[in-house]
């Protein structure tokens, strides 16, 4: 009798969390691209979106006691442009966090020690001193790696925290530097050439620009604008319309509704496209020449991958942790920084008067995260688990190699 054939090696599934919230909308939208980033590499992993919000606050109770999610207050102020002032209740709330650091811990505890990934991703700052204390102190063994969503840190303790045992993804030589600088080694620090971005502004078709301008009632040969201020808009965009009254615009005002009414009401002297929430920002962008927003690194990666120069401000109203972002622009020579929007259309002659040389700047960057960042992550998995002894033996889904 021929003995029994020998099975295959079989290692547990192995579960991926990546952690987020929705203040902003750019945590959620880089959680979001990496889930896809993952599935594209095509590495077998079951990964799980985890809202820290719901964790830390699973009956809802801030949204019984004020009808809304906390997230919606920092959402509505972005809206509103009431940004001045952020940086000094950035350290308030640093203070209640490391204020409140027990309770976080034990509720995040809880939660690891139910949920038992093999790997934490978080993609928001402030919290990473619990979340990875929590994690250390429950399942010993399993990585965390932070993925900063801004091109640098703010520090003290925003993106980047002193003496815990973590990894740290980089998209850009300063945030590297500044990982280095909190005593991180290189075995810890990973580098990626940029943001992550949804797969649409890597994978857009060259389309007929012309044509597409002309059936959204544009000037097909009018130099374009587009003006993006994340995915709730801004009142800024209003005051930006009106000092561009003769600059073709397409406007993306996101979820704000009452803000694209205004600007349809609005008057004029060029072609507007006035857009409320779309999924397809990436084709917009094709049909301009030229980007017009906040420094937010989302929205500037962007624009620089679809090649549009931008214009940005700097000033006392920019989100502490989205000054850096400016500076990029300038060392990059992507485009214009102003200290006001009341200047843009200084800054609009500007750009176009030398949108070759912009644009070339554009091209000379090359943005592979979405190729990058899921390698990273692979490796810091395969690293701790080879450095294991003993697997997670006690999981039922098993995945034979």
């Amino acid at each position: 009798m021929k003995p029994a054939a020998l099975l295959p090696p079989c290692r547990p599934a192995r579960t991926v969390d990546l952690v987020y919230f929705n203040a902003g909308g750019g945590h959620r939208a880089s959680a979001l691209a990496l889930e896809a980033a993952i599935r594209r590499a095509g590495l077998p992993w079951t990964v799980r979106l985890v809202n820290l919000r719901e964790v830390l606050d699973p009956r809802d109770s801030f949204r019984k006691i004020t009808g809304m999610d906390p997230e919606d207050v920092y959402n509505k102020r972005l809206a509103r442009g009431w940004t001045l002032g952020l940086a000094q209740e950035l350290k308030l709330l640093q203070g209640m966090i490391r204020w409140g650091h027990s309770t976080l811990l034990r509720q995040l505890q809880q939660h690891w020690l139910a949920t038992e990934p093999d790997m934490v991703v978080s993609l928001i700052p402030n919290f990473n001193r619990a979340m990875c204390e929590a994690l250390a102190s429950t399942l010993p063994g399993v990585p965390y790696v932070t993925v900063l969503t801004d091109l640098a840190d703010h520090p003290p303790n925003f993106w980047i925290e002193k003496g815990l045992d973590q990894h740290f993804v980089c998209g850009s030589p300063r945030a590297v530097q500044q990982a280095r600088e909190a005593g991180y080694s290189d075995d810890r620090t990973h580098a990626t050439s940029g943001m992550l971005m949804r797969s649409a502004f890597h994978d857009a078709k060259p389309v007929d620009r012309a044509a597409a301008r002309a059936s959204m009632g544009l000037d097909p040969d009018r130099p374009t604008g587009i003006v993006l201020f994340g995915g709730q808009g801004s009142k800024a965009m209003l005051g930006i319309a009106k000092r561009l009254r003769d600059t073709q615009l397409i406007l993306a005002c996101g979820h704000n509704a009452k803000l694209a009414r205004d600007l349809r009401a609005s008057s004029s002297r060029a072609p507007r496209l006035v857009l409320e929430f779309t999924p397809d920002i990436a084709h917009y962008m094709q049909l301009a020449d030229f980007f017009i927003g906040k420094p937010g690194p989302g929205s500037l990666s962007e624009a620089v991958q679809m090649h549009l120069p931008v214009i940005v401000v700097r000033n006392r109203w920019t989100l502490p942790q989205e000054r850096y972002n400016a500076q990029w622009v300038r060392e990059q020579g992507v485009g214009v920084v102003c200290a006001s929007f009341a200047k843009v259309a200084e800054a609009v002659e500007e750009l176009t008067s030398q949108m070759d040389r912009y644009r070339a700047a554009t091209r000379g960057i090359r943005n592979e995260a979405i190729v990058e960042l899921p390698r990273i992550l692979r490796g810091i998995l395969e690293d701790s688990q080879a450095s294991t002894s003993m697997p997670h033996l006690e999981k039922s889904t098993q995945q034979c190699i």
